[in-house]
């Protein structure tokens, strides 16, 4: 993670976190406008069906995040819905992608 910042690198942490403890095949963190962090893994239920950054993004927002920074996305598809929620919040958070291994893979 030499190429990523102390705040991103907590990130990928988080989100490898999240993945490990949800048994889960990916995981992402967000860091909100205030710099707190929120971390997810994906849902999958007969009734209903997150990402893993959806989960996160709808985390943060559901306990009053005003933006987003950025978001780590951890063994997730460069195409993960839960863009679409980060970038209609905050348009210009900085989004990287990482292997699982959390090496980056996009920045």
């Amino acid at each position: 993670m030499a190429q990523l910042d102390a705040e991103d690198a907590k990130l990928v942490t988080l989100a490898r976190g999240a993945l490990a403890r949800a048994g889960a095949s990916s995981g992402a963190a967000v860091r909100d406008t205030d710099g707190r962090t929120y971390a997810g893994a994906p849902v999958a239920l007969a009734s209903l069906r997150l990402s893993a950054l959806q989960v996160a993004v709808a985390t943060a927002l559901s306990s009053g995040a005003p933006g987003f920074e950025a978001a780590v996305l951890v063994g997730s598809s460069p195409d993960d819905p839960g863009l679409a929620a980060l970038t209609e919040t905050s348009p210009t958070a900085a989004v990287i992608h990482t292997d699982l291994r959390g090496e980056p893979r996009d920045v």
